[in-house]
């Protein structure tokens, strides 16, 4: 089920950090994720209801700067 809160999400298994992208835009990462939980919120049927129960307040976190929308100016 598409989640409404949350567009995407990568795990890097090697630094333990999970960045989350919401529909806003906004991106976050989220630092010492274990393993365990980022398999549990990929299975959740509620991405958005995972994340506000067992993720938001419980792992520090840093916002990252927003993709762009046309990668071609970034390269122009």
């Amino acid at each position: 089920m598409p989640s409404t809160v949350i567009r995407s999400f990568e795990y890097n298994k090697g630094s333990h950090a999970l960045d989350i992208e919401f529909v806003t835009g906004r991106r976050y990462r989220y630092l010492n994720v274990p393993i365990r939980v980022a398999e549990e919120f990929q299975s959740a049927f509620s991405k958005g209801r995972f994340f506000n129960a067992r993720i938001r307040d419980s792992y520090a976190c840093a916002e990252l700067a927003p993709e762009p929308e046309d990668w071609s100016e970034e390269w122009a």
